[in-house]
């Protein structure tokens, strides 16, 4: 195993323990959720940047059609939708704690959240409705490209134009309440460090559909 992998293993248990561990400001609300801070956010980002990279592909295989380019987009679009599901599930243990409720329909932000993953839910059911590869490829590739350009106005746009009760809007607290640098020297890591998680496994993903593609035409040269 490349060392960088040894690095991202050491740096993910390093950050997980530092949440629990280190100090943090008293802010009025979040108190001790506040360390949510390190794991929640960094993963939203995460998948931010997974369907991003899901949606290049998807342009990149329209204009050359290497299958390659689709597996790729197809093993993005899965780890954005894995660290999606997480940031959702931070969220919800932190309004469990902070709202009092593991969920809240008067939260925009959380149905928004919501919607977007099964936007790409439905990528992987349109996927599995063709046998035929390059329909399947053409079609999927035109649908992520879709999906990627609701993000923006599902996760980011909208909520900012409705009231809520996520922090950073209406006067709840906000990342920039907190200014305690043990925060920052944590949550800053954090960030690169789920990256490089998202990248490893990502490309485990297209190493692996890559291999059973390979297998498969093998035993069906024709």
């Amino acid at each position: 195993m490349a060392i960088w992998k040894y690095i991202v293993l050491a740096g993910i248990t390093v950050i997980i323990s530092a949440a629990f561990l280190i100090n943090i400001p008293r802010i009025a609300i979040l108190e001790e959720t506040a360390r949510n801070l390190v794991f929640h956010v960094p993963m939203w980002f995460t998948m931010f940047a997974a369907f991003a990279a899901g949606m290049v592909y998807s342009i990149r295989y329209l204009s050359t059609e290497n299958p390659d380019d689709d597996l790729k987009a197809e093993s993005a679009s899965m780890v954005g939708i894995l660290f999606g599901i997480c940031g959702l599930l931070t969220g919800m243990v932190w309004a469990r704690f902070t709202w009092g409720a593991w969920w809240t329909f008067a939260e925009p932000k959380m149905n928004l959240s919501a919607i977007a993953l099964l936007i790409y839910v439905a990528y992987f059911i349109l996927r599995a409705s063709f046998d035929e590869a390059q329909l399947r490829a053409r079609l999927s590739a035109v649908y992520n490209i879709f999906a990627a350009s609701t993000i923006p106005f599902l996760l980011y746009v909208i909520p900012r134009q409705l009231p809520s009760l996520h922090p950073g809007a209406d006067g709840n607290p906000a990342f920039s309440d907190m200014t305690a640098i043990e925060l920052r020297i944590v949550f800053y890591p954090a960030i690169i460090a789920f990256f490089a998680l998202a990248y490893w496994i990502t490309n485990l993903r297209y190493r692996y559909e890559k291999t059973v593609r390979t297998l498969q035409e093998q035993s069906n040269p024709f």
